[in-house]
């Protein structure tokens, strides 16, 4: 913690006795009878210096000792935690309906969420249950999702292009993945939304003049710090600690440029024969009822797809291509798979990854291990429950820790260890594995994630041979913060497959 913040609240500490009454007689009050187990916390700040590195493996120590159901203080917030498949299902099965709110947790909320319009944040009722049916029937639902398999496949083979064209004819040559992996996503949920790409260089429009790629790593930056306590210690909402309040304003605003961008320019074009956009989707909501469909509220859906889909199925793969170099048996059996199911004259398409039954384990087993989202996004109990049998008072917050429960040597063998073949037997169902979330709040776009994962690294095991930069294994650390990705930039050496030279030649001739 800043050491700056300890001279903040020493004026507080002559309030200490007062403090310690209140909190006891709001103990009291909300009846702290068979409340779950805590450990000691200090007063105005609770349990932050108990939060080391990463806030999923502070929490997962902390279960070892305290047990798989525990509360923690945060400032004014209580958090109830959960670390056990068995406690998570009984939470969303039997108290479900009183954890449908999300706890807001980071500073600034309601300015980067919209005014809590992004479906996000957005408390559960009416108007989040709008915004639930237009993402799950309208934009991700399987027929829309096969609307847009060509514009997948268009990108996975811009992406293979753009390593041919970076290396060096029949040689090993060092490649650096992360920054192409993050311009495949952002182009596929671009051309999604707008019916166009974002890093074409014949386009010269406001969307290049805002610089897209240091805008996302800002936001992304923003999304992995966790310094953000003025919520949760409502008396410091005043300071702006590392500068991170006017950060989050001008990124704000290039964001609401951007969206007015993309919905002006739509609304200026006539007979637009692409209807399938969700631009067009959208706006075509939007005319039938304006009011629940305004522009802030269209852009703050849109810019969270920009957000999210960019950043974590990029993460994904990068994380799938760590343990593929650091497993060579592995990338090789799947190469395997591969040249047996898709062959070697057509690149693999999505109708091909149903056969691809090993390369989906090493996605399960790779989001098992590195699940995008460590945490779930906070829950919020709307009212008091029992949950594993210990008293949940109104207004608790809810983390599930994920992470944890996917390395829970009770539910996993080895579980630590990179095994795609334990996915070949009935495991990883239900509230054991749980990638995307859980309950009413989990992610909407997992069924798109899976595809341009799926199709992603399938491609990339089929037109090259990969091996590691150096006899060391590739670093598996991850980085600070709420969002799983790797602590450094994934580099390995990259050579095109000679069995695999006409299909290659092709891609390269595409315009």
């Amino acid at each position: 913690m800043d050491q700056r913040l300890f001279y903040y609240i020493l004026p507080f500490f002559s309030f200490l006795p007062l403090l310690f009454l209140s909190k006891f007689f709001l103990q009291r009050q909300r009846n702290p009878k068979n409340l779950p187990p805590s450990p000691a916390s200090f007063p105005i700040i609770g349990h932050f210096h108990l939060i080391k590195h990463s806030l999923h493996r502070s929490l997962q120590k902390l279960s070892i000792k305290y047990g798989p159901v525990f509360t923690l203080q945060f400032g004014s917030r209580l958090v109830l935690v959960l670390s056990s498949p068995f406690v998570v299902e009984q939470c969303f099965t039997q108290c479900g309906n009183f954890l449908k709110d999300r706890g807001l947790f980071f500073i600034n909320e309601k300015n980067k969420k919209y005014d809590y319009t992004s479906m996000i944040v957005a408390p559960y009722g009416p108007y989040w249950q709008k915004l639930r049916r237009i993402t799950t029937l309208e934009l991700f639902s399987i027929t829309r999702l096969n609307t847009y398999s060509n514009v997948r496949q268009d990108e996975i083979q811009s992406l293979i292009k753009t390593l041919l064209l970076g290396i060096v004819h029949d040689k090993y040559t060092k490649v650096g993945l992360r920054p192409r992996l993050q311009d495949l996503s952002f182009n596929i949920i671009m051309r999604i939304v707008s019916g166009k790409r974002n890093f074409d260089p014949e386009l010269n429009s406001l969307m290049e003049i805002l610089d897209f790629r240091e805008m996302i790593k800002e936001i992304m930056k923003g999304r992995r710090n966790v310094k953000y306590r003025t919520d949760i210690l409502p008396f410091l909402q005043w300071m702006d600690f590392h500068g991170m309040k006017m950060t989050l304003l001008r990124l704000k605003a290039k964001k609401d440029a951007l969206s007015k961008d993309l919905v002006d320019e739509y609304r200026k074009k006539d007979g637009v024969s692409n209807k399938e956009m969700i631009d067009a989707i959208m706006l075509s909501l939007q005319e039938s009822n304006l009011v629940n469909y305004s522009d802030q509220i269209l852009k703050g859906i849109m810019l969270t797809l920009l957000l999210v889909g960019t950043d974590n199925s990029a993460a994904t793969i990068e994380w799938a291509m760590s343990f593929l170099l650091n497993h060579p048996h592995i990338l090789q059996k799947a190469r395997a798979e591969i040249d047996e199911h898709v062959g070697q004259d057509h690149l693999v398409d999505e109708t091909d990854l149903c056969k691809l039954k090993y390369l989906q384990n090493i996605v399960n087993e790779t989001l098992r291990l590195f699940p995008t989202t460590p945490l779930f996004v906070p829950h919020e109990s709307s009212t008091s429950c029992t949950i594993g049998g210990y008293y949940v008072p109104n207004g608790t917050m809810l983390l599930v820790n994920t992470w944890a429960i996917h390395r829970d040597p009770t539910v996993w063998d080895d579980p630590t260890s990179f095994k795609p073949e334990r996915f070949e037997r009935q495991v990883g169902e239900g509230y054991n594995y749980m990638p995307f979330g859980m309950g009413k709040r989990q992610c909407s776009g997992a069924g798109l994630a899976n595809r341009v994962i799926g199709m992603a690294l399938g491609s990339l095991i089929q037109c090259f041979e990969w091996k590691r930069v150096s006899e060391k294994l590739v670093d598996l650390n991850e980085a600070k913060g709420l969002v799983m990705q790797k602590s450094k930039p994934l580099e390995a050496m990259c050579k095109a497959r000679e069995c695999m030279f006409n299909v290659l030649s092709k891609v390269l001739a595409a315009s």
